[in-house]
């Protein structure tokens, strides 16, 4: 006995299994199924997120974001994401609390509109510095701006160079970190340079310095320093051998510039020749670019973390991170290892 058709489906074309193949980028083999990805950009850092895609060949993803009259800011998802995988690059440099609010606003207007999955891309992780409580009544604020991270939406971290390490562990989500020294090291490389020394403008910065000293075969200084206000530090010793030596100053970001600028100035009163500061964000102001003009580093390495504008009369190489990040999104995408990436050996 024949199974008999329903009625309502005689002659009724039933809908087609969707293609949800991409061809908008180079990893993804033709003729896969794949999930479609999308980069999209807030307003902090637009050329980082452009420069991203263009290295991993696809464009970036169409999304309007611009403030209300009242200062509010107004999101829109300009294509569509149901079932996608997007990533959402955003760097909180000043003004760090309005693009974090963009950020939150678009990765929660992504959520809304059923992407599958979030990643929020911050080249600078701002807040990083409010880590701990070395006051009584101060707040823990890193850790706060992970809180809202998650809150609003977001599946996973990736991040470069952050301040503090432990900050992985403030999330309740995967976060891949990332760090800028393979792009430097090939810089440096470059450079050549002879009989050189890797200082630490403070304790802090020890174990980074330790690893550039020992990647680059060079020798290792420290420099110990007392805060005397958030934007004046003082540099009080120098440990180490430096007399006749190109020094390589290193650490995480600048903003006044004063630590670099102090340890600069102890090191050329010790003898050094050259003096070069490499830090991974550069978010210089006023005050940082005339304490840089004046003083004894000749040339500031760093990388295009943040957007800046161009700082007159100091020597300024501004090395690209976009590779780096856009190679990282690729693996995150295909479930690949990205261990290769964000592990740092020294």
């Amino acid at each position: 006995m024949g199974v008999s058709k329903s009625p309502l489906l005689s002659g009724v074309l039933l809908p087609q299994p969707v293609d949800r193949r991409c061809s908008t980028g180079p990893f993804f083999p033709a003729g896969s199924a794949q999930v479609i990805v999308k980069v999209f950009s807030g307003n902090s850092n637009p050329a980082l997120a452009k420069s991203i895609c263009e290295s991993i060949g696809m464009p970036l993803a169409r999304s309007t974001v611009r403030p209300f009259p009242n200062g509010e800011t107004y999101v829109k998802i300009d294509e569509n994401v149901r079932g996608q995988d997007v990533f959402v690059v955003q760097s909180t440099s000043p003004p760090a609390n309005q693009h974090l609010m963009e950020m939150f606003i678009m990765i929660d207007a992504l959520r809304r509109a059923s992407a599958s999955r979030i990643t929020a891309v911050l080249p600078f992780y701002g807040y990083a510095r409010q880590d701990r409580k070395d006051q009584p009544r101060v707040p823990i604020t890193a850790k706060l701006v992970a809180n809202l991270i998650v809150a609003s939406g977001a599946h996973r971290v990736l991040t470069m160079d952050l301040h503090a390490q432990q900050i992985q562990g403030f999330f309740d989500i995967p976060v891949d970190h990332l760090y800028a020294a393979p792009v430097i090291f090939e810089y440096l490389k470059r450079l050549d340079i002879p009989n050189q020394v890797v200082v630490s403008p403070d304790l802090g910065g020890l174990k980074m310095a330790a690893a550039y000293a020992q990647t680059l075969g060079a020798e290792l200084a420290i420099v110990a320093k007392r805060r005397k206000s958030p934007t004046e530090t003082e540099a009080i010793s120098l440990i180490g051998e430096i007399e006749g030596r190109n020094v390589l100053l290193v650490d995480d970001l600048t903003e006044t510039a004063g630590t670099l600028v102090n340890a600069a100035a102890l090191a050329k009163s010790r003898g050094a020749c050259q003096i070069r500061a490499c830090v991974s964000h550069a978010l210089i102001n006023e005050l940082g670019a005339e304490r840089l003009r004046k003083s004894a580093i000749d040339e500031l390495i760093t990388t295009d973390s943040v957007a800046r504008s161009a700082v007159e009369g100091v020597n300024v190489t501004t090395l690209s991170v976009a590779g780096l990040l856009g190679e990282a999104i690729k693996r995150i995408h295909s479930n690949s290892s990205v261990t290769s990436l964000f592990e740092f050996k020294g």
